[in-house]
């Protein structure tokens, strides 16, 4: 089976007083149909960077990434958006929900953009929330759902665009460590009923070894986690008595 992600050689540098830091240097990533990777590493280090250029927000430096075996950044402005509106979903660490709308017509949101059938837009959303298990709150304003509510809106919303592939960036960050959990078993099961690819940037040594890789970005460069492992306890399970 054909990698669905192949980044080559990837580098991105930014300006801050008058000096140049380098964040990706020589990155290199191959991400097959369906697996579900977690990105760690400490704050800084160029995660939330690399995940904006697989999802097309933002270009590299130099180095090429494949897409289904079509290089993303040969196209034109149109082709990228189109790319964005199609193929990927985003959850970010806060589910940057529109307040005065519902939690239904902030997933509708996404559809209508891609100037799909209103009507068909609707159906789909209310089954993505239906199952991430809040179809009944769908009517419900943000302000009345929990924490835990409002990100599971927020994945369903990324579920609309996400053909191929969904980015989280430290999806369960700003929950407490029960309500993470329980988002990130839904988004695990929705993510493997689906065949969905996930690439998830996170802190959570729970969750990131609950993935099928954990890689570690540090000094610009990917490389396979060496004390988080899949299917490993974390240190803290290790450490109770």
């Amino acid at each position: 089976m054909s990698d669905l992600i192949e980044a080559r050689g990837l580098t991105r540098s930014f300006r801050s007083g008058g000096k140049t830091i380098e964040v990706l240097r020589g990155l290199d990533l191959k991400v097959a149909p369906g697996e579900m990777v977690a990105i760690v590493g400490e704050s800084g280090v160029g995660k939330s960077t690399l995940l904006h250029i697989l999802g097309a927000l933002d270009r590299p430096d130099s180095g090429s990434y494949l897409f289904d075996g079509r290089g993303i950044f040969e196209g034109a402005p149109d082709d990228l958006a189109r790319f964005r509106n199609e193929r990927i979903g985003f959850v970010f660490q806060f589910h940057n929900l529109l307040p005065e709308f519902s939690a239904v017509e902030n997933v509708m949101i996404a559809g209508l953009i891609g100037r799909r059938a209103p009507a068909e837009v609707r159906e789909r959303a209310l089954g993505s929330l239906s199952e991430l298990g809040v179809g009944e709150r769908a009517d419900h304003l943000p302000a009345h759902l929990s924490g835990g509510e409002q990100q599971r809106v927020a994945i369903a919303r990324a579920l609309m665009t996400a053909g191929s592939l969904m980015l989280a960036d430290e999806p369960t960050g700003n929950l407490d460590p029960t309500t993470a959990l329980r988002v990130f078993e839904v988004l695990r099961e929705v993510q493997r009923n689906r065949g969905l690819t996930v690439i998830m940037a996170t802190h959570n040594e729970r969750l990131a070894c609950a993935c099928d890789r954990v890689l570690q970005l540090r000094e610009g460069v990917l490389s396979p986690s060496e004390s988080w492992r899949p299917g490993a306890p974390s240190r803290r399970e290790v450490a109770r008595p």
